[in-house]
């Protein structure tokens, strides 16, 4: 009742600068994140056991109750979801492949993700998926599709595909679009003399990957660069501009991951441009902290900035938001739900925004006037109407849902 009381009074405020709050929970409940299984685990995966982590991925920290199993994994994932407002999907990764049978990655199918598809099903959500390019004795070179080695390229050519054939399987069997991002850790520590010659191969591996059409129905691709990596710092095959070029070329999305630029490079900005030469646009929403950290995501002021850079133009509508972080130093169902609830908050107040009459102001030159009104809006009480689309959802209101988090470690989590 008193949330109900605080909303109301929240859009009259709002209604004042011809927002209609209503119409705005209504967009929100539409828009869909893909949350991210490796947070629940550390990124370690059920494929393959004691494979340590490479390809410049690290997870530090070592917090209790970390899902051992994909049926542990599952557990956190509805816990988490249930804490959450609005729709969600999953993402998986090809290491968390539900099966017995020894399998290598190359030779992965959809029956080993079955039980993954059951899920969903009884969940009511899509899938989404990426090739598992790093902790594999194969990309112990540093190079995986961009590799000299003929064996070592083809293994990865050979793993993308099927895995293109289980995200195709995915959308059919849910009937969401399964995004299935490729990133590869190719590079070099120190400085290459042959720059260009592993984006040629990679060029035209990925060419062999995407040979194989889908429709786009059932699944659609990207490709996700990145500057450097830990043991790639000098060289990095998939660039910015390679894997740019390759998607606007092939007509490919684009993925914008937050930690993938230079440290004080920021995606927001990029997402209008990008959205000119592409048709989709996937993002990975990610703090990265000094350099790709994949810290849990904060309601900071680059969150904002993505938000808005979607919202203010309908951008949003092009493009497919998932998550990216991974921290064993908490929680790790409640790094979930921070960092998903933090996504809908800053989309929620990018929303309430009177996007029109700023962009007026802005058309006519007032800029003093947009200005003032934009700083004049932070104030506004959107956490009144964030708390109201919290109880529509029935979950937990403001800080509530902690107490379920801390009541499942005590009975789930602290007996692993």
């Amino acid at each position: 009742m008193k949330t109900e009381k605080a909303y109301l009074l929240a859009k009259e405020q709002y209604a004042k600068i011809g927002v209609d709050t209503d119409a705005v929970l209504e967009r929100l409940q539409n828009v869909v994140i893909s949350m991210h299984c490796w947070q629940g685990d550390d990124v370690n995966g059920f494929l393959f056991k004691d494979i340590e982590l490479s390809g410049g991925i690290q997870t530090t920290g070592n917090y209790p109750g970390k899902a051992n199993t994909p049926e542990e994994l599952r557990a956190d994932i509805e816990k988490a979801m249930s804490l959450i407002p609005g729709k969600q999907k999953l993402n998986l990764h090809a290491i968390y492949a539900d099966t017995d049978e020894k399998v290598d990655l190359d030779c992965l199918e959809p029956k080993h993700f079955e039980k993954w598809v059951e899920w969903a099903k009884k969940m009511g959500i899509g899938l989404d998926f990426n090739p598992t390019c790093f902790s594999h004795p194969m990309a112990d070179s540093g190079y995986t599709i961009s590799s000299a080695d003929k064996e070592v390229r083809d293994f990865w050519i050979r793993h993308c595909k099927a895995s293109r054939k289980i995200a195709a399987y995915f959308g059919k069997e849910l009937g969401q679009t399964c995004v299935t991002n490729h990133w590869f850790p190719d590079g070099s520590k120190d400085t290459p003399v042959d720059k260009e010659g592993p984006r040629k191969r990679m060029m035209t591996a990925l060419d062999e990957v995407f040979s194989v059409e889908y429709d786009e129905k059932y699944t659609k691709d990207a490709l996700e660069s990145k500057v450097f990596g830990i043991g790639a710092e000098s060289y990095t095959v998939g660039s910015n501009e390679f894997a740019l070029g390759y998607a606007v070329s092939r007509g490919k999305m684009y993925c914008l991951d937050a930690g993938h630029f230079h440290p004080t490079e920021v995606i927001s900005d990029k997402i209008p441009a990008v959205l000119l030469f592409t048709d989709k646009l996937l993002l990975h929403v990610s703090r990265p902290v000094r350099w790709d950290s994949d810290h849990v995501v904060v309601m900071d002021d680059e969150l904002l900035a993505i938000a808005q850079n979607l919202v203010r133009t309908n951008l949003i509508d092009r493009t497919y938001i998932g998550l990216d972080f991974f921290d064993a130093s908490i929680n790790r169902i409640a790094a979930w739900v921070i960092g998903t609830r933090n996504m809908q908050k800053a989309l929620l107040r990018a929303m309430l925004e009177p996007t029109a009459n700023l962009m007026q102001k802005e058309l006519e030159g007032d800029y003093t006037s947009r200005l003032a009104l934009t700083e004049e809006y932070k104030t506004y009480p959107f956490g009144a109407v964030w708390d109201y689309f919290c109880e529509k959802n029935g979950v937990p209101v403001g800080a509530d849902w902690l107490d379920e988090v801390k009541a499942y470690e005590s009975e789930v989590l602290s007996k692993r």
